[in-house]
């Protein structure tokens, strides 16, 4: 690949880096939900309620999504897909037993991991 020279990158736009994603700790022994971005609190507080309120055990993306106020549209329903399976790969959330795409608090009811 041919290197740009200084006079025909001045034309251009600045190359961004990309935006750092919230990070999610692993769950562990003493660390509250507090210690989640405020997204990642929010889906885990709803899978708690869910589960305390005795509604069932494990909820859609879509439920997740229209429980949190959002649109129920492709674009929100991908966003709080990736986050909750973020959750479950760090130990917050599990996957429920009712098939893919569900999820519940970990340890909970529901919880297939």
């Amino acid at each position: 690949m041919p290197e740009d020279k200084p006079s025909e990158r001045a034309g251009r736009a600045p190359v961004r880096s990309a935006v750092a994603r919230s990070v999610v700790p692993v769950r562990r022994n003493g660390l509250a939900a507090t210690a989640l971005a405020p997204d990642y609190q929010r889906i885990v507080n709803l899978l708690a309620d869910h589960q305390r309120s005795g509604s069932g055990g494990a909820m859609g993306c879509q439920e997740i999504a229209a429980a949190l106020g959002l649109d129920v549209v492709a674009a929100k329903v991908e966003g709080v897909r990736s986050k909750a399976k973020r959750l479950v790969e760090r130990g917050w959330a599990g996957r429920g037993r009712a098939g893919p795409g569900r999820f519940s608090i970990a340890g909970g009811p529901g919880d297939g991991s």
